[in-house]
């Protein structure tokens, strides 16, 4: 009785904060902590957990508002978070990310990916390497050369053997679709010297990782990708603003990472 009192009705009750630590207990399960997994429906929740239905819609908008959970009318509620919404914020921010947002970003993921690699590939990860760089450096238009160039480093994610480092990779390699890009990409790649530059620096990479040397792998991948940022900064210092397409991906600020 006392309780009922100090409790203001507004507040969530004993039942409401049970039904939230239970359903937390249940959605880190072996049978629901998969990304995705669909939960039974409310009424099967409440009777296996012995919770009223009040109590356990609040305790689910909370989860909700905490993102564990999301639910869609006439399909039910579901582990994780809303896959629309996370599709729709990776469609949103790819045009926008400027390129030394997009290299900030190499920087960081792929020596760390190339190290794996060397610790995890095999003999076929490294004939597959060898054959997409030859096909990119032997690539006759600045499109082949960009398409086979993502496939040489996305095979090095692949042999890393970590699907949450591929698909982080994925996500990043999407920017390669815009048009503004590839022309930026196109600036730094001008000229023999420099394709002969860039097959010696992927043939570093892959002796590398056919070594199984994950520091001298990762290193290698570095010092490409900075050659590369600091190729591109001298080549727009050089180049007139008005030809520049609109909202480039280029660098804001000359500087490294």
């Amino acid at each position: 009785m006392v309780e009922s009192v100090l409790t203001p009705p507004d507040m969530p009750s004993k039942d409401a904060n049970h039904a939230l630590e239970e359903l937390r207990h249940l959605i880190t399960s072996p049978e629901w902590a998969q990304d995705g997994g669909k939960l039974p429906t409310e009424r099967a929740l409440s009777d296996r957990l012995g919770i009223g239905r009040h109590a356990l819609r609040r305790a689910l908008e909370v989860l909700e508002a905490e993102g564990l959970i999301w639910r869609k009318q006439g399909a039910g509620t579901f582990v994780g978070s809303r896959r629309e919404v996370l599709a729709e914020q990776i469609s949103a921010t790819i045009p926008r990310a400027t390129y030394d947002e997009v290299m900030e970003v190499r920087l960081r993921i792929e020596p760390q990916i190339a190290q794996l690699a060397a610790l995890r590939a095999d003999d076929g990860d490294v004939s597959r390497m060898i054959e997409l760089n030859r096909r990119s450096i032997e690539a006759s238009d600045p499109e082949s050369c960009e398409l086979w160039d993502g496939a040489f480093h996305r095979q090095i994610a692949v042999a890393a053997r970590n699907p949450m480092f591929l698909t982080l990779f994925d996500i990043m390699n999407r920017v390669r679709q815009e048009k503004s890009w590839q022309i930026v990409r196109d600036l730094a790649r001008e000229g023999r010297s420099t394709t002969a530059h860039v097959d010696h620096q992927h043939r570093q990479i892959i002796a590398a990782i056919d070594a199984r040397d994950p520091a001298r792998a990762g290193a290698a991948m570095r010092d490409h990708l900075l050659d590369i940022q600091m190729r591109l900064l001298r080549r727009l210092t050089n180049l007139d603003p008005g030809g520049l397409p609109a909202n480039p991906p280029f660098p804001t600020e000359e500087r490294l990472p």
